[in-house]
């Protein structure tokens, strides 16, 4: 019997092993790789408000709709990108704001890895700081006595560096910007850890995520603020940030939308953008590309963005080859 499965099992590998699988030994994996990678997207707390029809969110959409099409029209963020449970669980597994379990190394062994390398990094005590929950959908687990999230992880790895090449800790009266803010996470973490950041506001084209940030960063008590996008110019005249950031923003958009933020970027002086983008081929952080496979780089040139530095997110190779989501981080600085 043991021969007969051996051989069964051994022309079945030769049958799919050139479409890119192997047949292997269910006893050889571990638990999270024989069930489903994605659990029920409404879990967790959430709230009642969170609709589609609700009148600000009405309203928004409304407003936004009238704006520049050239900043508004999608590319991935259509009506129902963000809509029903996913507008109700927008931290959830399975929502678009944030991936948990989908993509490369996103299992418990990868967030073990991801979360004693943070902890090997955190020179500013973030993490004792730092706290989660599963409202909203988020998935947690607790590693090393801590309840930790990607929302965290990525967090505290941003923030780092922002301090390795810009020592944001040290700066005074710093004012952010976040360009495609999303629900507002790193606004949150960024308030939280840094008293000398004295304004973060938060900014996208889509009226979901200008609703939604407005409710979450309420919910969070944070000192972030929401602009709504048209209302940006007015505040860029009144405010100039120091800082901007995009994470996993302009890759989900077309040029014509990545131009008229860099446009606005540039005329208001704002001196350092840093840019996380997608990395859907792990091409090494090679190029800059949309989900079109534009490349944007060029852009940045055009409007005065020098690069002026260029990290992957975990600066040990190994980590970098193994933890969670690996992507590359870019700052540029207006000449």
């Amino acid at each position: 019997m043991t021969s007969m499965k051996g051989a069964v099992r051994g022309l079945l590998d030769a049958a799919v092993r050139p479409y890119g699988y192997m047949v292997t030994d269910a006893s050889s994996l571990y638990e999270w790789q024989r069930r489903s990678p994605l659990p029920i997207l409404s879990s967790g707390r959430t709230d009642p408000l969170l609709v589609e029809d609700h009148p600000r969110l009405v309203t928004l959409a409304e407003r936004y709709a009238r704006f520049d099409c050239a900043v508004t029209t999608p590319a991935l963020w259509t009506s129902d990108h963000i809509g029903g449970a996913r507008l109700r669980y927008f931290r959830g597994i399975d929502a678009p704001y944030v991936w948990q379990l989908r993509g490369p190394n996103m299992n418990i062994l990868g967030y073990a890895l991801t979360t004693y390398y943070v902890r090997s990094i955190d020179s500013l005590a973030l993490m004792s700081r730092f706290t989660d929950d599963d409202w909203f959908g988020n998935h947690t687990l607790t590693i090393d006595r801590a309840v930790v999230s990607r929302d965290l992880l990525d967090s505290v790895i941003e923030l780092y560096f922002l301090e390795r090449h810009l020592n944001l800790s040290a700066m005074r009266n710093v004012v952010m910007l976040d360009v495609g803010a999303g629900y507002g996470r790193l606004a949150h973490r960024t308030c939280e850890a840094m008293p000398n950041v004295a304004k973060y506001l938060c900014v996208d084209a889509v009226a979901q995520s200008t609703f939604i940030s407005e409710f979450y960063l309420n919910f969070r008590r944070s000192r972030a603020s929401v602009v709504a996008l048209d209302e940006i110019e007015a505040a860029l005249d009144r405010t100039r940030p120091d800082i901007a950031v995009n994470i996993h923003s302009f890759s989900e958009c077309r040029l014509e939308a990545i131009d008229w933020w860099l446009r606005r970027l540039s005329r208001a002086g704002v001196r350092h953008l840093m840019i996380v983008p997608n990395d859907p081929n792990h091409d090494g952080g090679q190029s800059l590309l949309n989900n079109d496979r534009q490349d944007f780089g060029p852009l940045l040139a055009q409007h005065g963005y020098k690069l002026i530095a260029k990290e992957p997110k975990y600066l040990d190779p190994t980590v970098q080859q193994y933890a969670i989501n690996p992507a590359h981080h870019y700052l540029f600085e207006l000449a």
